[in-house]
């Protein structure tokens, strides 16, 4: 799914207090600098397999937020799973966590932000929440927000 870049800044300037900007510094990782959609939310520690469910359905421009508790010491996902998410219709996936494949993911046409890599792969038991309220840092993230991402950072709606 195809969408024209914006600019965070921008929007800053538009819509001010309107929006959240999250101060977590976030890489980004996918081949889509610039992405933008409502908030799914997904709640998981070091362990992806709820990642992997929700994105093997259609996401119809769908942004999926991940609270993976900051940890880095196992990637919450990789180049099939995000593979799935382009093919599925995401706009972008953001992990407050890990990621690996880093190559590979650099070539889908996906938005995907994250703090960092780590080849380790995951468990999948499939534990954690779906479409619950999160917290980046100070922002809160709840389902159907939206979400607007590109180099200069993450901004989210009130």
């Amino acid at each position: 799914m195809q969408q024209d870049p914006i600019s965070t800044a921008d929007l800053y300037d538009q819509h001010g207090e309107a929006l959240q900007s999250v101060s977590v510094q976030f890489q980004d990782f996918g081949g889509r600098l610039s992405f933008h959609g409502p908030a799914r939310t997904v709640k998981c520690h070091e362990d992806n397999g709820l990642i992997k469910e929700i994105l093997s359905f259609p996401g119809n421009g769908s942004v999926l937020v991940v609270d993976g508790g900051g940890s880095l010491r196992f990637a919450l996902m990789g180049d099939m799973i995000a593979a799935s998410a382009e093919i599925n219709g995401w706009a972008g996936v953001i992990i407050y966590g890990a990621v690996r494949d880093r190559a590979a993911l650099a070539e889908l046409e996906l938005g995907i932000k994250a703090l960092g890599s780590n080849p380790r792969k995951t468990v999948k038991r499939s534990h954690g929440a779906v479409d619950e309220v999160l917290s980046l840092g100070d922002v809160k993230v709840r389902p159907g927000a939206m979400v607007y991402a590109d180099i200069d950072g993450i901004l989210i709606e009130h």
